[in-house]
């Protein structure tokens, strides 16, 4: 059996973005077996529990920028008793790298980040050429120092559970049914409000979706409730549930939908994971660099001069790269989702 710990990422989207990596983590070892925990912080780790590779989940306090040099050696101290053969660190801190070195796990695996000599005995230097994508710098860290990168179409794509004893228990516990087609709207984007589609466009397509006989959920967290009731006062049919439902509830929710909409955010690698038919909606960022790993997948943005900037807030003060990406193209978008199979990378169409 070959032990190995993964140091996740801080967001719900790039720990779905980890799982390939995962996956292929389970192909190299199937002979011998593997053990796979996974450190990562409270908050991704019920997404965890829906990925049949994780063995265990142990929970990283640290918030970012938090050092806390002794309490980060008492925990390293404490996850040397499980014996791990290799670690894996996704994040390019240097503090992220502290666990492993503490536990004394003899094999250290991750990019160069900052300056992390000796923290890392395997350290791969990224080049970002030969590796565009998130996930398929990921999928290299499975593999050994000197293996060409796995092309994006042989990727394995991200797949979280969800039973449908799982979606009645969710279902029952927030007072919903799924006897209708749903249509799921994530108004949320952690990073920032470039990254996020006017809520009066979410609004024009909800009302959309109520007059075409479907119910409309509302999810995010508590930080996107103010933005969900400032759909619902364009469309009050719409159920606003941001804040309201824990990452589990939200995936089993995501899980029964006919479509989803979304920002760019972590519920949109979410949606991609359980194969539902979505638009995925850029601004500031790029979705050449972390697009949706699903063939149900169609990507919505207008790819202009000033984009992508990567930035929280729009530099120019305008937005139009979501401003004027309008609800009717949306629209369109969300009802001839394509169904074609044979690629992991979605097509990008822009809006003229």
């Amino acid at each position: 059996m070959y032990k190995l710990l993964i140091v996740a990422p801080a967001w719900v989207g790039d720990t779905v973005l980890a799982q390939p990596m995962m996956k292929r983590l389970h192909e190299i070892h199937q002979g011998t077996g593997l053990q796979l925990d996974v450190l990562a912080p409270s908050w991704t780790r019920p997404l965890l529990a829906r990925m049949p590779e994780v063995n265990a989940s142990f929970d990283n306090p640290f918030a970012h920028g938090d050092i806390r040099l002794r309490a980060r050696f008492k925990l390293g101290r404490a996850m040397s008793l499980q014996q791990y053969d290799q670690a894996i660190v996704l994040p390019n801190s240097l503090k992220s790298a502290l666990v492993p070195f503490f536990a004394g796990i003899p094999k250290r695996t991750g990019f160069k980040g900052e300056q992390r000599y000796g923290l890392l005995n395997d350290l791969r230097h990224l080049d970002a050429t030969r590796l565009p994508t998130m996930a398929e710098r990921f999928a290299w860290l499975a593999e050994t120092a000197d293996a060409a990168p796995i092309p994006a179409t042989h990727i394995a794509k991200p797949s979280l559970t969800s039973t449908r004893a799982q979606q009645l228990a969710t279902l029952s516990a927030l007072e919903l049914n799924d006897q209708s087609p749903i249509l799921v709207l994530c108004p949320g984007a952690e990073f920032g409000p470039a990254k996020r589609w006017p809520t009066p466009h979410f609004g024009t397509i909800a009302q959309k979706a109520v007059q075409a006989g479907m119910q409309v959920w509302l999810l995010g967290s508590a930080k996107d409730h103010a933005d969900a009731e400032a759909i619902r006062q364009i469309s009050p049919e719409a159920i606003n549930l941001c804040g309201k439902t824990h990452l589990t509830q939200a995936i089993d929710l995501i899980a029964m939908a006919s479509q989803v909409i979304s920002n760019d955010s972590g519920l949109m690698h979410v949606t991609a994971a359980l194969n539902r038919p979505m638009v995925a909606l850029y601004g500031s960022s790029s979705p050449d660099f972390t697009p949706p790993l699903s063939d149900k997948a169609r990507l919505a943005h207008l790819a202009l001069e000033c984009s992508p900037c990567f930035q929280r807030t729009c530099p120019l003060g305008h937005l139009q790269c979501l401003q004027d990406l309008s609800p009717d193209y949306v629209w369109q978008k969300m009802e001839f989702v394509s169904s074609a199979k044979g690629s992991s990378q979605p097509s990008i169409e822009q809006h003229a």
